[in-house]
């Protein structure tokens, strides 16, 4: 279950961090007022993600079992500084436009979820490719948030018009309450194919679930071995 194929569709359709777990609401809802920014986001994450990954693996058996958090964030807010500084030298629009959202990067629960239950305990090259399916994932999610709010709000994709003449935008999508709207769309979705799936007696535990536990490698689906590490007794380590 460790191959790159398997990880990355892990990240992008099985346990999508966005569209699957519902984590990362914060930059999903604040950053994605049009496509691009919705992909850079997304992209931006994902280089973090994978880069961290690795190195925490790689470092997972030199790393004190009781600072690894703290280690995990100093490590984390490294590559987001390097990315940052790449955006505000080549991309500085695209900076201006994520703004906080970049450095947040930093505390963003799936960065730190993924290094928890799965870079901290996996080899390097599962642990990168995990990184880089969980953020297509997020980028895939965030980059078609981002273009209905552009299409209904500003009649446009990628900032090239594609409605007609006669359409008239419903501005309120690119503003804050319109990502409410796509929000309460998203779940409303998210509800009705886990009640159909449960009909039909499928597992639908994942979905809404918030676990960043590596449920693809989990055989115990009452798990209790989560984000925050507890053991299946339910003691903290």
């Amino acid at each position: 279950m460790n191959s790159a194929g398997e990880r990355l569709y892990n990240g992008i359709v099985k346990e999508n961090p966005t569209l699957v777990l519902m984590l990362g609401m914060c930059p999903t809802l604040a950053v994605t007022t049009s496509a691009i920014n919705g992909l850079g986001m997304g992209l931006t994450t994902m280089v973090v993600l994978a880069m961290s990954n690795a190195i925490i693996s790689l470092l997972r058996n030199i790393i004190p079992d009781k600072v690894r958090i703290p280690a995990f964030i100093v490590i984390i807010a490294s590559f987001v500084t390097v990315v940052q500084m790449v955006l505000q030298a080549y991309l500085p629009t695209l900076n201006d436009a994520l703004g906080l959202y970049i450095p947040l990067i930093v505390v963003n629960c799936i960065i730190l979820g993924r290094a928890e239950a799965y870079a901290s305990k996996n080899p390097v090259i599962p642990s990168f490719f995990d990184g880089v399916g969980m953020g297509l994932g997020f980028s895939v999610s965030l980059t078609c948030i981002g273009a209905i709010r552009e299409i209904l709000g500003a009649g446009e994709v990628f900032g090239v018009h594609i409605m007609p003449a006669s359409y008239v935008p419903f501005s309120i999508f690119v503003m804050a309450p319109g990502a409410f709207f796509v929000l309460a769309v998203l779940t409303a979705l998210q509800n009705k194919v886990k009640i159909n799936g449960e009909k039909k007696g499928r597992d639908m535990s994942k979905i809404q679930s918030g676990c960043s536990s590596d449920c693809m490698n989990c055989a115990d689906s009452g798990c209790s071995h989560r984000f925050y590490g507890e053991s299946k007794e339910g003691e903290v380590k």
